[in-house]
């Protein structure tokens, strides 16, 4: 599995996003400031930085370009919410921003995003009889395709991703039809049920009044 190296100074930060990456399955390594985040980066066979800006010793726009020299992709983490820090930080080639607080489930759908796009993330999962292809969006079941939407397949993604994760039904909705959708978390429901009937699968639980959950 991958591994992230985390460079936040704020402890419970940082130990709350350890503890939702080794979750679901990251290594992680943690940096309190600049300088010792630079020491991992120049000793450590690293997949994706998560990196704060207001860091001591050596902030993260200091810290970025030594960075990217290693072709290490990144996601600044920063409580700064001003337009022009999040152009600063993209435009010196950091590959995504989030801005905190954050939700954990929209952050490891940014990591997994992230590592995809750089080659370094699996592009095949397999639960059971069940493979999803990520690169073709395809998924095979006993080695026959299934016909799926491309929503039913975001959905299906998202929580084999997020496995063991409860994910709640507006975040479902927010991170697969996005923020302008009008619709409600009825729209949720009726696809987990399609997928359901589809791949013939009782592993995607629902939770009480919360949203939903892949099991083993």
């Amino acid at each position: 599995m991958s591994v992230i190296l985390i460079i936040e100074d704020e402890e419970p930060i940082r130990e709350l996003i350890k503890l939702n990456l080794s979750m679901v399955g990251y290594k992680t390594l943690e940096a309190c400031d600049g300088e010792e985040g630079l020491h991992y980066i120049n000793n450590e066979e690293i997949d994706l930085v998560l990196l704060d800006i207001m860091l001591p010793k050596q902030d993260g726009y200091e810290l970025l370009p030594q960075i990217l020299k290693r072709n290490i992709p990144t996601i600044i983490l920063t409580a700064k919410d001003r337009l022009k820090d999040k152009v600063k930080g993209l435009d010196m080639g950091a590959d995504d921003y989030m801005t905190k607080p954050f939700e954990a489930v929209e952050l490891l759908a940014r990591i997994k995003s992230v590592l995809r796009r750089a080659g370094k993330e699996k592009t095949k999962i397999v639960i059971d009889d069940i493979e999803i292809c990520l690169e073709q969006w395809k998924v095979l079941k006993d080695g026959e395709e299934v016909d799926l939407t491309y929503k039913e397949f975001d959905l299906l993604r998202l929580l084999v991703e997020n496995k063991g994760n409860v994910m709640s039904r507006n975040k479902l909705l927010e991170l697969v039809w996005g923020y302008e959708f009008e619709g409600n978390t009825r729209t949720v429901d009726m696809h987990i049920q399609r997928l359901r009937n589809k791949l013939g699968i009782d592993n995607i639980k629902t939770v009480y009044k919360v949203g939903y959950r892949m099991e083993d």
